[in-house]
């Protein structure tokens, strides 16, 4: 005598799915902060290097013209560069930021640049 019948099975059961789907959720809560922390850390690295791309084209202007160049002609020595009365405007990822600019060797902030004629004597990163 058969109590049950032996079919086979062809699908997941419902137990099955609500576990997948719970082990997914926590995945994400774990994966989601660690992206946001990242895209954070990465905005700030380009910042860094945008700065240092300035300054960079500060020693080699002054390096090949043998004086300080004003913000307008150190901006022209930035890719995507513009210049600003306080620095040189850049964008990363589709924001706008000033890499500052001073008249003043130690970077002083009440030194800075005032307009684009001004020479360029140090320049900070973007805050």
């Amino acid at each position: 005598m058969k109590l049950w019948n032996k079919t086979k099975q062809l699908g997941f059961t419902l137990i099955e799915l609500v576990i997948v789907i719970v082990i997914l959720g926590i995945l994400a809560a774990i994966a989601i902060p660690k992206y946001v922390d990242l895209s954070t850390t990465a905005t700030d690295a380009a910042k860094l290097s945008m700065a240092g791309a300035v300054k960079s084209a500060l020693a080699i202007s002054i390096a090949e013209n043998k004086t300080y160049p004003t913000v307008t002609e150190l901006a022209d020595n930035v890719q995507g560069g513009a210049p600003q009365n306080e620095g040189i405007q850049v964008t990363i990822d589709g924001t706008n930021y000033t890499v500052p600019t001073y008249t003043a060797s130690d970077c002083g902030g009440a030194s800075a640049t005032l307009a684009t004629t001004d020479s360029v004597l140090c320049v900070d990163n973007i805050a």
